[in-house]
């Protein structure tokens, strides 16, 4: 898709990828939705790309509804939606962490990094659908095609959201819609820093958020599912299918060098 005069949207848009990719698509040519929970940050934002700010709680489903419906009205049509918010919880080891993190983290994860889509898609794929065109662009994680050591519900809900966007893109790729998802590793944002601990492995090649933004661009222009800032996400995901045990065990070594024995 070629941007230019495009009406887009973009969650989770009032800081980091999100506002990059705001700034990008803008730069582009396209017309912009700047959403977010942080109203004053999605106007800021907002005002920068010389778009439209709209506040929304991804998490709920009446709220993506009137977003898009908005949008919608702000922009003629929706053409491309990018799907970036998300939230990272539930960090920590032993009887803070992975399955013993808190039940409000998990449930929140769920409904940030997996229902948001579903929300997402059901608001605005009928109108796409209708016209036979149209973009949804996930932003999800490295940790979906591979893992997150620091959190078992970030790593768990983004398998899911991947998992999620490969279904879209096969029930509807031959009805003129694309279908691409972003996949990361480390990137300089607020989510990666707000919490200590259990971000090590991601400081190795830290991006900042507008190198993804530049690498999103592209992908979208060149209709790509699987878009990935860190061209060696490819390799090592390449490497668990080819040999899955051997996979888990460098993982398990890595981990213990990072982490220790912490369980």
């Amino acid at each position: 898709m070629e941007l230019a005069d495009k009406g887009v949207v973009v969650t989770g848009g009032g800081n980091g990828i999100g506002e990059a990719l705001c700034l990008r698509f803008a730069a582009e040519g396209a017309r912009v939705v700047v959403s977010d929970v942080d109203v004053a940050n999605a106007r800021r934002v907002a005002e920068a790309c010389g778009g439209t700010a709209i506040g929304a709680n991804v998490a709920r489903e009446d709220e993506v509804k009137t977003l898009v419906a908005q949008a919608t009205q702000a922009l003629g049509q929706v053409d491309l939606f990018c799907s970036n918010a998300g939230v990272l919880l539930g960090r920590g080891f032993g009887r803070e962490g992975g399955p013993f993190a808190a039940d409000a983290d998990w449930q929140v994860s769920w409904d940030v990094n997996v229902m948001a889509h579903v929300y997402a898609a059901r608001a605005v794929l009928p109108q796409m659908l209708e016209r036979g065109s149209g973009h949804l662009l996930n932003v999800v994680s490295a940790a979906g095609l591979l893992s997150e050591m620091g959190s078992a519900a970030y790593s768990t809900t983004k398998h899911a959201a991947l998992g999620f966007a490969e279904w879209l893109a096969i029930s509807y790729g031959e009805r003129g819609i694309d279908v691409s998802c972003v996949c990361p590793q480390g990137v300089n944002t607020r989510m990666v820093w707000e919490q200590p601990g259990g971000t090590e492995h991601l400081e190795t090649r830290m991006l900042e958020p507008q190198a993804v933004a530049e690498i999103v661009v592209q992908g979208v222009r060149e209709r790509r599912f699987l878009i990935l800032p860190h061209p060696e996400v490819a390799e090592y995901f390449s490497r668990k299918a080819s040999d899955y045990e051997r996979w888990l065990s460098g993982m398990r070594r890595y981990r213990k060098k990072l982490y220790g024995d912490n369980p």
